[in-house]
């Protein structure tokens, strides 16, 4: 074969039919005629233009040579280039894939949300209906239930979240099971205290200078919402149980039909039976198992257990380091994001004129809980992405789903800006119609959405944490940053 890299070797070989090199003498005769050899080239009298030709047939020869090198740089460039194009439409569609995974799981849990947190718009409207002591005491009695109850079963809940993201990645299904069972154990055990906290809660208030005719209010509240931390023992790990395996379209199924049951529910006890505030808290607690048995019955149905139910097994009774290493700092992280908002009503109690101060924060409060609706979802999904690419042995896969859910958590912070900003004015009315509650959620509503340019951004950095279990570097972060503000 003639290698045609270089000029020296294309002007001194030349290919036969049988791939060999042959060398070319300089006057282009064969190598075998040695009588050709011994003639001279230039004879005296006799004219030759054998030079020449020679000198005509290099320069010849050198041009083809730079045409075909020529050719070769293009056709190397335009190559290139197509590379260079076809790696950036990989990388397009490779955006688009992993967009299109987390709003596959985003987007129904924001639909989850919305309906979970009509419930709770539905409640306030008929504690607002009720006058402004039942709206001042409501509020503060779910203040207090979210900083002593609910955040609590909310973090603990979280420490399952990796172990059956990587688990289902790593199609161990067994082991979904088996942890929700010992979720499901940890938060019923958690909740013993909280009831003993919950049933002393008027005697707290009070002693931390609250007025006590709100107490009162608050106490009644809390009283007969006890069953509710049964149904959040239930309701936590469920749904973790059933996103870390994408399935949440049922979640929004399961909370439509509560939702539809919670206003005659509501309607039933607050109107018809006259029980005021103590009503508004039992139909919350029925709507929660409401919820509960739609999604135990369409796991049933479905058969979405079969391949990660074991039954009920004692060794959920053992094992459980991993899952208190993984629950314990997640609830600290929960805790210390609820907390900065909850504590704030109990501050509320504490200025002038306490009833209009701690309605309006009960109103932020709600504010917040909807526009939180869209991170905490976005960070869920991207959570369960990351887990799932982590067990499946994906790292790269994983980081790349961390990036796409980081970039669209800065979009929904400037959303939630914008639409704080836009409602200020109108947004108290739809609770009640005093004056002075209005005047102060008008005010504080645009700081809110202030801040939820930054809040957005990292409720979806501690969903990428969850994901890689390492939820401790997310509570130090909190904490430290806590610690600066204060």
């Amino acid at each position: 074969m003639c290698h045609l890299s270089s000029p020296v070797s294309y002007n001194e070989c030349k290919c036969n039919s049988s791939n060999e090199h042959v060398p070319n003498n300089k006057d282009g005769r064969s190598e075998n005629d040695d009588e050709g050899l011994k003639t001279p080239l230039i004879q005296k009298g006799i004219k030759t233009t054998t030079a020449p030709q020679q000198n005509q047939q290099a320069e010849n020869n050198k041009t083809t040579l730079e045409t075909k090198q020529t050719t070769q740089i293009i056709i190397t460039s335009t190559t290139n280039n197509n590379n260079n194009n076809n790696t950036q439409k990989s990388h397009f569609f490779r955006l688009v894939d992993e967009a299109s995974s987390i709003a596959g799981i985003a987007f129904p849990m924001i639909l989850t949300g919305l309906l979970l947190y009509s419930r709770s718009m539905i409640s306030m409207l008929f504690l607002g209906r009720l006058g402004e002591l039942a709206l001042a005491g409501g509020s503060l009695a779910v203040g207090f239930a979210n900083i002593t109850g609910y955040s609590i079963l909310s973090g603990l809940a979280m420490g399952m979240e990796p172990i059956c993201g990587q688990a289902f990645g790593a199609k161990k299904n067994t082991l979904l099971g088996l942890c929700l069972q010992r979720t499901i154990l940890l938060l019923m055990l958690t909740s013993i205290p909280i009831s003993l906290l919950w049933l002393n809660m008027k005697k707290i208030l009070i002693l931390c200078g609250q007025d006590e005719a709100i107490a009162m209010e608050a106490q009644s509240y809390l009283l007969y919402s006890l069953p509710d931390l049964l149904a959040q023992s239930l309701l936590h790990p469920l749904r973790i149980y059933l996103r870390t395996q994408s399935i949440t379209l049922p979640l929004t199924y399961c909370a439509t039909f509560s939702i539809f049951l919670h206003i005659p529910i509501n309607y039933f006890f607050v109107s018809h039976l006259n029980w005021g505030i103590k009503g508004v808290a039992l139909s919350g607690v029925l709507t929660n198992f409401n919820l509960v048995a739609s999604l135990i019955l369409y796991i049933l149905v479905s058969g979405a257990h079969k391949k990660t139910w074991g039954g009920i097994s004692t060794d959920c009774f053992k094992d459980w380091k991993t899952l208190l290493n993984l629950a314990i700092p997640s609830c600290i992280s929960v805790c210390l994001e609820w907390w900065w908002y909850e504590i704030m009503i109990l501050l509320c109690g504490l200025l002038i004129n306490p009833r209009a101060t701690v309605a309006s924060m009960g109103i932020l409060i709600q504010t917040t809980a909807l526009i939180y609706i869209f991170p905490s979802s976005l960070s869920f999904s991207v959570s369960t992405r990351v887990g799932n690419e982590l067990g499946a042995n994906k790292p790269k896969k994983a980081r790349f789903a961390a990036i796409v859910g980081l970039s669209c958590s800065f979009a929904l912070g400037l959303v939630a800006l914008v639409f704080a900003v836009m409602v200020r004015k109108v947004w108290a009315t739809m609770f009640t119609q005093d004056k002075d509650i209005i005047s102060l959620t008008s005010l504080v509503l645009p700081i809110i959405g202030l801040c939820e340019l930054g809040n957005c951004p990292q409720t979806t950095g501690c969903g990428v944490l969850r994901g890689t279990a390492r939820p401790k570097a997310s509570g130090l972060v909190f904490s430290q940053l806590r610690a600066v503000v204060l």
